[in-house]
Order: C-alpha cells, then sequence, then structure tokens
C-alpha cells in the first residue's frame, strides 16, 4: 500500500516521519495545529499526504533555528490559512529582534571599555536613580544583589542602599549581559572576576560565544527563508 501511494505522488505520516527523522504522531500533531496543510483521507480514514506536505514541514523545520518554534509555528499557521503578509510580518519581527539582539551585544563589547575605575569625584547612587537608569524595578535591583551580582554599601545612618560607581558600573554590565539571555549565576561570578582584577577574558570568551550564535541565527534565517519561498512558491 505505502508503495502504491508513493507512485500516485500520495505519502504516508510514516514516510514524512522517516524522511525527517521525526515520529508519525509528530507529523500528525504539526497537521493538527496548522503547520502542514489538512491532509486527504482514504476511504478508510488514513491520512494522506503529498510532496507538497513534505515541502511544507522541511520549510518549518529550517524557520526553527532561526526563528524558534512558537515563531516558526505562527509563520506556518499563517501561510497555510493564506495570510502571507502575516507570515512575512513575523519574519521582519524576527529580523529586527535579531538587529537589536547584535546592537546589545555591541553595547556590552562597548562596556567592557569602562569597566576601568571610576573617577572618585563620580557621585554614589540611590536605588531610585540607579533602577530608573537602568529601566528595572528596584526589586530587580535587590534580586540582582542577593545573588552576588552587585554590592552595595548601606548608608550607616538611613541604613539605604548606597550603589558606588563601581557598582553603577557592575550593574550597567549585568544588564546588558541579562539582555543577552545570561542568567543571574552565569553573571555574578563574572562579575566577581572583574571586580576582583581578574581581568576579562571569561567575559571576552563569553562574547565571543554570544556573537557566534548570532551569526548562527542569521544564517539559520536564510537557510529557513529559502524553505519557505520555495513553499510559497509551489503552493502558489
Amino acid at each position: 500500500m505505502g508503495r502504491d501511494l508513493q507512485d500516485r505522488g500520495r505519502l504516508r505520516p510514516v514516510d514524512l516521519a522517516r524522511a525527517h527523522g521525526l515520529s508519525t504522531q509528530a507529523v500528525r500533531n504539526y497537521e493538527e495545529v496548522g503547520i502542514l496543510p489538512a491532509a486527504e483521507r482514504t476511504a478508510h480514514g488514513y491520512r494522506t499526504y503529498t510532496p507538497l506536505h513534505a515541502q511544507a514541514l522541511h520549510a518549518f523545520l529550517a524557520l526553527v533555528p532561526g526563528h524558534g518554534h512558537r515563531t516558526a509555528t505562527a509563520i506556518m499557521q499563517a501561510v497555510n490559512r493564506d495570510a502571507t503578509e502575516d507570515a512575512l510580518q513575523l519574519i521582519d519581527e524576527s529580523h529586527a529582534q535579531l538587529v537589536d539582539d547584535r546592537r546589545t551585544l555591541e553595547a556590552v563589547e562597548a562596556a567592557l571599555g569602562e569597566l576601568e575605575p571610576a573617577p572618585p569625584e563620580r557621585r554614589d547612587m540611590f536605588v531610585g536613580p540607579l533602577s530608573r537608569r537602568l529601566g528595572v524595578r528596584p526589586a530587580t535591583l535587590r534580586k540582582w544583589e542577593r545573588a552576588g551580582v552587585i554590592q552595595p554599601h548601606r548608608d550607616p545612618r538611613t541604613g539605604y542602599r548606597v550603589y558606588s560607581a563601581a557598582d553603577v558600573r557592575d550593574a550597567l554590565l549585568a544588564h546588558q549581559l541579562r539582555r543577552g539571555g545570561y542568567l543571574l549565576e552565569q553573571i555574578a561570578p563574572l562579575i566577581a572576576q572583574v571586580r576582583s582584577a581578574g581581568g576579562i577574558a571569561p567575559i571576552e570568551s563569553m562574547l565571543r560565544d554570544w556573537r557566534a550564535r548570532l551569526s548562527a541565527r542569521s544564517r539559520a534565517m536564510l537557510s529557513g527563508a529559502g524553505a519557505l519561498d520555495a513553499y510559497l512558491r509551489r503552493g502558489a
């Protein structure tokens, strides 16, 4: 039966699954959520797919590395309901996010150039002004403090947290690294090394890895675009 279906340009779920290293249940799930167009059914109720379904699956799997599973799913759902403009907007937004991530990386790299001890004339800051400068809540700064990322001292008269120029520097760097997707437990030891004059080599290594991941994402977006364009042309 399987060979007869393939000879007629029809594919079983298992044919799609094997060709892409998936389970047949995964293929059925992808159809149910709209990643694949709806399948035809045999007289006995079995799903049958076509080369167009195979191309849709290929496009989706090519989109995932660059755009992520959720966005790739939304793109394919839009295409399969003939809302191509919605799909293109999702792609544009994903590219815009990549541009923003690159700018964040550049900001972190620029921040490394400011890790020298701050001039003594720079004034200390309290939690309110620092949280406003970073665009985070005071509770976030307290969380960073508990994680050892920043170490403000207390005003002996008021008990308020006071952030020195070095604390501000550490907070700025931590904020950029958080935007880059790094966890507090990853950031804290790096900040500690900078604080103890242990050098910035670990951060430089992290930034190289970050840049490599962005480049890989960019290349993956190119591959995904090609696969999706082929699917759009065949389905037109």
